[in-house]
């Protein structure tokens, strides 16, 4: 019998690819957090994700805050409104932003306003992630250290009239002076495409 290297095509649904792209969201922001030392490295442990080792926290104020925030973002994701997640670091120390993480988000309207599915493969899908996730690895090559105690943020971009939690509130877009920026590569699931760059103090 002949060998097929062939793809299985997956139908791709609004709620399928929400899932996909929070789960992505959540091993980024572990990521960053990790390669950035913004928490100690005893803090998380590795997991296998995407083909390779991830670290995620194990600090659970931090869980219980990011599984928040998910969940939040999941919400938006699924009703076509969040347009950008921006992870923000600053100085403990009088707050300076001196790197900016964000991830941009287009979504196919008719999925969410239609019902409308994409065909894809979850191996195409699974194989973008996992270069996007190698490049915010390798940031550590490029970014300048950081040598001050810092702190971070997550900011999220939405259509001006979502429902906003409570205990959410609005901020300012916390942009860097004079900032160098490096995009990253990016994936689509076909529903939901994610467009990663980060900004740095030149």
């Amino acid at each position: 019998m002949q060998n097929q290297s062939q793809l299985t095509r997956q139908t791709i649904t609004l709620k399928g690819s929400t899932k996909i792209v929070t789960e992505f969201f959540g091993y980024a922001v572990n990521s960053v957090l990790y390669q950035r030392g913004i928490y100690g490295p005893e803090t998380f442990t590795p997991v296998k994700k995407y083909g390779l080792q991830l670290m995620v926290t194990t600090d659970p104020g931090l869980t219980k805050y990011l599984s928040s925030v998910l969940k939040q973002i999941s919400e938006w994701l699924i009703e076509g409104r969040l347009q950008k997640l921006v992870l923000v670091i600053c100085k403990l120390d009088g707050g300076e932003t001196i790197e900016r993480w964000a991830f941009d988000v287009q979504t196919d309207q008719e999925c969410v306003n239609e019902g409308k599915t994409h065909e894809k493969s979850e191996e195409e899908i699974q194989r973008e992630i996992q270069a996007v996730v190698r490049q915010i690895t390798a940031s550590i090559t490029f970014l300048p250290l950081l040598n001050d105690v810092c702190t971070f943020d997550l900011l999220c971009y939405t259509d001006k009239d979502s429902d906003v939690p409570l205990q959410w509130e609005e901020s300012e877009a916390k942009y860097i002076a004079n900032q160098a920026e490096v995009k990253l590569r990016s994936f689509s699931t076909s529903v939901h495409t994610v467009e990663p760059m980060v900004a740095y103090k030149a």
